[in-house]
This record gives structure tokens, C-alpha cells and sequence, in this order.
């Protein structure tokens, strides 16, 4: 068993956790929010599903990587390489189909490249996470397929600051001996604001259930830690914003780092790092066609070093930045709407023995509009996309001459929310979507160490096209709450990368059963389809003395290559989350139990992932410190120590990093 965490969290969370109902905390009548992502127009109601995290329920859910903080919301599941570098899977979808946001805008990293690659965002320091599950292509451009998250900080403030105030968190403890902290700093005046964060995280190798650990299909010494994944991080940002009479401007610095360990590859150190520019301007305009425009801009520098013990291996390195604005016309006639531009030049190079992919220049240039009109008691909306993608790969010794792909990717989304009965109502979405093959798609041609696989791109792949349906209907009742939905995607173009079931050398030459080799995987254009359900209800009741508050959710997704009919790979098997809190007086005591089965549908080549439940206990206590509200809490995770698998990690890396094992987490959070 690990130790203890301490936590203060940063202030911007302040006011939504004192209203927020929370997953260790008491849960007093939820405030409503406006979602952000994929809602330029600001209606209170949107047609696709989102999930948010904000306030107590962020503070006591977040993890090492946004993938572990995301874990179990509905339709979310993560990459899991190791503790330190995991993405968020949406729906079976992870990689490029997964747009991760910046505060809307893109990370300007190369996480999608692979695995091991970690997202310079760090939970510590986000005052809010939306999750849209399903097709965000209108807005957010073809890699946004699958769904979008994206994480709000406020570090170029949104609203005047009155006063100076802040916030402060320690952590210490759970299942990887954290020790980290994270402090906000916000003040201002009469049309001006600053802000001010820090954030440090220390870890231990992550302690998990006795188990075998399994490197390329040998058996290594049982052991209780999962191998090199200890960690640092650091980050710090600076920004402010100037608000007058017709709007506000603002800037923001910002510094990302972070040294850990690759679990594959127990000599491997990777030391990641981001410096970023941002500025954002809204302003109100009282006369022509359009009543609003807003605008970003964001530049990025990033380096990855792979570290084999003191000599640089492979260095990963891109330069950014992109420009977005959105301008929302006035009403014509029933209609109300956006129309926008997004500009994006991303420069990717890779130095190294374990470079297997060239330099590239990846440009795209989108134009979208969005439209909206009331049809009786409900909302109808509509839009469209047009974006050109060039890819261009400076070639070089290993990847042959210089070459260039430009694509034209169209896209379009119809949607309604349409109330029933009281209280009841129903959505539906349907997206055509298309993507540009990436870089990595298009050009790769070596071994890729975090997949353990020769990997070999397709320059003459065509964009990925697919169709998406999403119906759901839902319930509210003040605290109670239900929804339950299907969603289905039919793509005619799916880019996977699939084996060639033949062996090669590191210069991608075939060779015997009896030779040391690596597999070889190919990037193919294939038929696919996935389809799914999504289940979540609340509510809450006095009884007793206390307040209870139920919930439960579930989910399952089932995709598959109906070119080869078999499994796609990575997918989460089916899920169900039962919890349970009580609160009395300024104490919460909660229970939740997660559920997984047993993950049979896999491809050839992966092996079946068996199920397992885990229990998970909390207790929390609110108190004022003077006249600062704070929060502490204790928890146990996983407290059978039940010994459980990741389906949707990927098989190198699957056996060598089980889930965490039992762990004791306590954590103070003071808001000034």
C-alpha cells in the first residue's frame, strides 16, 4: 500500500466546486453551465453529448495524464502507456481521431504519433474538462472524428478579478508515492486581470498487484511495480487580459516539462517538453451583419528527447502555431449562426537510430459554418466544412525523395434537441465526416520502438470517410437525471495500421522464422464499423439524517474491420460503474464499484483482456481555515488490490503494466 495525498486546488476552481456535485464530495443542487466545446453559438442546450468536469468532482477524479483522469466517464477509456503517457480513447477512437484542445485550441505536440508520447497538459492546474463524444470535424477539422477533449485553465482570464485571491494543492501519495502541489495566483481591478500558476509532480515507480510481467513474449520475475515508470513534471504560466467597453484581449506564456520513464523499454528516459504563446480577443460589434467576433492564435515550440541512459537517442522536435476566429452573424430571419476560419502550419522532425518517420511540413486551411433555428419547442442546426490538408515529407537516406499530398476534405452535421414530456427530451445527431491521412500515416517507414513493430506508411492512401449516427434520450427532474443513447459510425475509408504477418530486419527486409526480426505492420485504407451504448443516471434523496446520492452508468462499443471481419484493435470491453455517496453536515462518505468484462473481441496478433471489478472508497471533509473554505479528503482505490488489465493499451505494453494496485490517497485543498 502507497502512501498519502494532500491536495489545495487552484482557485479558478473555486466557485464551480462550491457548487458542483462531486464524486467524494457533498452533492448540493448542481449549477448549469454553459458547455464550451462545440458550442460557438452558446446554447444552453447542445444535440451532442458531453460530459464535463469542473470544481470537487475534477479535484478528486484527476490523475497523471488526462487519459487516467478520464478513465470510466462514459464512453472513455485510455491508452495506458504506463502511468505517465496515456491518452483518452473515445468510443474505440483514440490517436488522430481524437482532437485533444488547449482551451479550444490545438496542443501543437505529437502525442498522436505514439504511445509513449505524452500530452503536454497537466490536470493540476485545469479548471475544467469537456468531453464531446462523437463526430467535432464541423468545428475542430477531420481529426476530430471521433470526439474532442478539452481542458480549460482560465490563464488568459475570461472575467474582471475583483480582488487578489488564489488557491493552493498538495499531493502525496496513491498508488505512485506522488508527491506534487499546484499553486494559483489571480488579481486585478477594474478592466484588467492577471493570472499565475505553478505546478511540480514527483512519482515513484507505479505500485500495482503481484503479477509476471511480460516483454516480447517472454516471462520476467514476478515483481509488485511496474518497471522505469517513475516520473517528474513541471509547468508555469503567466497571462493576463485587458477588458473595455467592447470586448477583452488577452496573452499567455506557458512552460510544460517532464522527464519519465518509458515502460517498455526499462533504459529508456524520455524528456518531453513544451514553451507556448497564446492571445485571444472577443469583441461585441454594434453594427453590420455579424454581433460577435472572436480570435485565436497560439505558437508552439516542442522537443521530445528519448534518453538510452546518459546518450540522446531519438529526438522528436515540431514547431506550430495556428490561428482560429469565429464571427456569430445577426438573426436572419429564424436563423442564427457562426461561420469560421482555421489556419494550422505544423513543421514535425525526428532525429535519430529510432527515427521512422521523415520531416514534414503538415498545413491545413478549414472554413466552417453553423446554423441554428428553434422548430416549435425544440432546436434544429446544421452546418458544414471545407478544409484543404497538404502533407509533405522532406524524405532523406532511409525514406527515399521528397514528396507532397494535398487533400480537400468536406464535412457536414445536422443535429436536434427536441423536448418530449416534461422533463424529457431527445437528441440526434448524423455527421459526414472526412480526414487527411497524417504524417506519420502517409510517410512512416522504420521500427517503431513503443509498438515493438517494423511500421510502414502509404503515400497514396485517400482522406478516411465516414457516416456517424447518435440518438439519445434524456431525462431531468431537479438533482435526477438520466440518459441513454446508441451511436453507430460506418466508415468506407478507415486508415488502420494492420500486420503483414512477416517478419523483417531494421531495414525492413524479410527475414527467416529462425532470424531475429520485428513484425511489420502496414497502414492499409479499410471498410469499418463501430457501433455502441452509453447509459448514465443520478439522483438524490434525504433519508435518515443524510443526503444519498446514487448514480450509475455503463457502456460497451463494438468495432470492427469488415474488410478483414475481425476485431479493431484497443477497445474497451463493456463497463458499469455503480457509486454510492452519503452527506451529513460538512461530511461525505461515498462507494463506487467498477465493473469490466472480459474483452474477447481482439484482431490476430492480440491476445483477450479478462474482466475485473474494482472497489474504490472515499471520505471527505469541508471546513473553513479562518475565513478560507478548504476541503480534505481520503480515498482508497482499488481496495481488494485486484490484479486488472488495460484492453485498450496496446499489447507491447499491456502485460508489463497492469493496473495500480490498493492505494491510500488523503488530499487538503484551500481556495484564499
Amino acid at each position: 500500500m502507497k502512501s498519502l495525498v494532500l491536495t489545495l486546488s487552484p482557485v479558478a476552481l473555486a466557485c464551480a466546486a462550491l457548487s458542483q456535485p462531486a464524486a467524494a464530495q457533498s452533492a448540493p443542487t448542481p449549477v448549469e453551465r454553459i458547455v464550451i466545446t462545440g458550442n460557438p453559438l452558446g446554447s444552453e442546450r447542445t444535440t451532442q453529448p458531453v460530459s464535463v468536469l469542473a470544481g470537487d468532482e475534477l479535484v478528486l477524479r484527476r490523475g497523471s495524464t488526462l487519459g487516467d483522469t478520464l478513465d470510466a466517464l462514459p464512453g472513455v477509456s485510455q491508452t495506458g502507456f504506463g502511468p505517465n503517457a496515456s491518452r483518452p480513447v473515445i468510443r474505440g477512437l483514440d490517436g488522430d481521431r481524437l482532437r485533444v484542445l488547449d482551451n479550444s485550441g490545438s496542443t501543437l505536440d505529437a502525442s498522436a504519433l505514439s504511445y509513449d508520447h505524452a500530452v503536454p497538459l497537466d490536470p493540476l492546474v485545469a479548471t475544467g474538462i469537456e468531453v464531446l463524444r462523437g463526430p467535432a470535424a464541423l468545428l475542430y477539422g477531420g481529426n476530430a472524428v471521433g470526439g474532442v477533449v478539452n481542458v480549460l485553465d482560465n490563464r488568459i482570464p475570461g472575467a474582471p478579478v475583483p480582488r487578489t485571491g488564489g488557491s493552493a494543492e498538495l499531493r502525496l501519495g496513491g498508488a505512485a508515492a506522488e508527491r506534487g502541489g499546484a499553486a494559483v495566483l489571480e488579481t486585478g481591478g477594474s478592466g484588467w486581470a492577471l493570472h499565475l500558476d505553478a505546478a511540480a509532480r514527483n512519482t515513484d515507480d507505479l505500485d500495482v498487484p503481484e503479477h509476471t510481467p511480460v516483454a516480447d513474449g517472454e516471462a520476467l520475475p514476478r515483481t509488485d511495480e511496474v518497471r522505469n515508470s517513475a516520473a517528474k513534471t513541471r509547468s508555469a504560466a503567466l497571462g493576463g487580459s485587458w477588458f473595455f467597453a467592447g470586448g477583452r484581449v488577452g496573452l499567455a506564456v506557458d512552460h510544460y516539462d517532464s522527464e519519465y520513464g518509458v515502460v517498455a523499454e526499462p533504459d529508456v528516459t524520455i524528456l518531453m517538453r513544451r514553451n507556448q504563446v497564446r492571445a485571444e480577443g472577443e469583441w461585441r460589434l454594434d453594427g453590420g451583419p455579424f454581433s460577435n467576433l472572436k480570435l485565436q492564435a497560439r505558437g508552439a515550440d516542442y522537443e521530445h528527447r528519448e534518453m538510452e541512459g546518459a546518450e540522446v537517442g531519438t529526438v522528436f522536435s515540431s514547431r506550430g502555431g495556428e490561428v482560429r476566429a469565429e464571427a456569430r452573424h445577426r438573426a436572419l430571419g429564424p436563423l442564427r449562426g457562426v461561420i469560421g476560419v482555421q489556419a494550422e502550419d505544423f513543421d514535425f522532425s525526428a532525429l535519430g537510430e529510432e527515427a521512422f518517420v521523415p520531416d514534414t511540413t503538415t498545413r491545413r486551411l478549414g472554413l466552417f459554418a453553423l446554423e441554428e433555428m428553434d422548430l416549435g419547442p425544440g432546436v434544429v442546426s446544421a452546418g458544414a466544412r471545407v478544409e484543404r490538408a497538404d502533407v509533405d515529407s522532406d524524405g532523406g537516406d532511409r525514406f527515399g525523395g521528397a514528396r507532397s499530398r494535398g487533400f480537400t476534405l468536406l464535412s457536414a452535421s445536422l443535429g436536434t434537441t427536441m423536448p418530449l414530456a416534461p422533463g424529457w427530451s431527445v437528441n440526434a445527431n448524423l455527421a459526414s465526416t472526412e480526414r487527411a491521412p497524417t504524417y506519420f500515416e502517409l510517410y512512416a517507414d522504420g521500427v517503431h520502438a513503443a509498438t515493438g513493430a517494423y511500421e510502414q506508411g502509404d503515400p497514396t492512401l485517400d482522406a478516411e470517410r465516414g457516416v456517424s449516427a447518435d440518438l439519445a434520450l434524456q431525462w431531468k427532474s431537479g438533482e435526477s437525471r438520466l440518459r441513454a443513447g446508441v451511436f453507430a459510425t460506418r466508415f468506407s475509408r478507415f486508415i488502420s495500421l494492420d500486420s503483414a504477418n512477416v517478419s523483417v530486419d531494421e531495414d525492413g527486409n524479410a527475414v527467416g522464422d529462425d532470424d531475429d526480426g520485428v513484425p511489420l505492420y502496414r497502414f492499409d485504407a479499410v471498410r469499418a464499423r463501430l457501433y455502441g451504448a452509453e447509459f448514465e443516471a443520478q439522483t438524490a434523496f434525504d433519508a435518515a439524517g443524510w443526503r444519498w446520492a446514487p448514480s450509475a452508468s455503463a457502456d460497451f462499443t463494438r468495432a470492427t474491420n469488415t474488410t478483414t471481419d475481425q476485431a479493431l484493435p484497443r477497445v474497451a470491453p463493456w463497463r458499469t460503474t455503480l457509486a454510492l455517496a452519503a452527506t451529513r453536515a460538512d461530511w461525505t462518505l461515498r462507494a463506487e464499484v467498477r465493473h469490466a468484462g472480459r474483452q474477447n473481441r481482439v484482431p490476430a496478433g492480440d491476445s483477450a483482456t479478462g474482466a475485473y471489478t474494482l472497489l474504490n472508497l472515499a471520505a471527505s471533509y469541508r471546513f473553513t481555515i479562518g475565513s478560507q473554505d478548504a476541503l480534505w479528503y481520503l480515498k482508497l482505490e482499488n481496495a481488494t488490490d485486484r490484479l486488472a488489465y488495460n484492453a485498450a493499451a496496446i499489447e507491447t505494453i499491456r502485460g508489463l503494466s497492469p493496473l495500480p494496485g490498493r492505494a491510500l490517497a488523503t488530499g487538503l485543498r484551500l481556495d484564499f
